[in-house]
């Protein structure tokens, strides 16, 4: 799923975005709306967004007034605008396209089938990246880091100090020992095969912990693991198998 958020002065075209996307993309899910660049930027970043669709035109500061505050912007973009004399300002900002108002249904899904063949390669890059870290580091556990993008940021996390992770859509938040949470925009999943090897264990669709933290399994309520920090995580019952075979062999 593509989290995105519409930035548009006007409220019609907004609407008929909204329309299109909701008939024509089934994969795209629009988290907010935003009138004009000072609330754009706001919403950008509250969200973390994967896309933005972004007017160009707009009263005071334009979309590229907006890019240009932001000190960095790790999400695609795609040009909405009643004007053609901005496409090859729209190229220097990499905007993955340039859509013109009315917008065309063929044109809108060619632009989200970009966006979703770049997300595909990205996210097959970093896999492959993650494996090489661990490779190159497969001796030495204890220095090795992982990467959690956040909106506003790239977070390194050692992976013993993280208790657990708990997922909600497409968003992960990762507990830490010092009580913090990381809230990144990736599923679960993608993080299962990385933590696997540092003693991590998916016991839940939405939840995956790291065994050095479990304190006990309380077998009540059909049964659920206490971990250190007094927090209760719930086991599935198709997990449950995987997780007493885990549990022995790191006793």
């Amino acid at each position: 799923m593509i989290n995105a958020v519409i930035i548009d002065d006007e409220p019609i075209n907004v609407t008929n975005l909204l329309n299109l996307i909701q008939l024509h993309c089934v994969d795209v899910r629009i988290v907010a709306t935003a009138p004009d660049a000072d609330s754009g930027k706001d919403v950008i970043l509250q969200y973390g967004p994967d896309l933005v669709f972004l007017d160009i035109q707009m009263p005071r500061k334009s979309g590229f007034d907006l890019l240009k505050e932001l000190s960095f912007f790790d999400f695609e973009i795609i040009f909405v605008t009643a004007h053609d004399q901005y496409g090859i300002q729209a190229i220097k900002f990499a905007a993955i396209d340039y859509l013109l108002k009315p917008v065309s249904i063929t044109e809108l899904k060619e632009a989200i089938a970009k966006v979703e063949a770049k997300q595909k390669m990205l996210r097959q890059n970093q896999k492959i990246e993650n494996l090489i870290s661990m490779l190159a580091q497969s001796q030495n556990k204890a220095s090795h880091r992982i990467a959690l993008p956040t909106g506003k940021e790239i977070r390194f996390a050692d992976p013993g100090e993280i208790v657990r992770c708990q997922s909600s859509n497409n968003y992960t938040t990762f507990f830490l020992t010092d009580g913090e949470k990381i809230l990144v925009s990736k599923p679960i999943f993608e993080f299962e095969e990385l933590l696997k090897g540092y003693g991590f264990i998916r016991c839940h669709q939405s939840h995956m912990v790291n065994i050095k933290y479990i304190k006990s399994w309380i077998k009540e309520d059909g049964g659920y693991l206490m971990l250190t920090d007094k927090s209760e995580i719930p086991v599935s019952k198709q997990r449950r198998e995987a997780v007493k075979e885990a549990l022995k062999y790191y006793r």
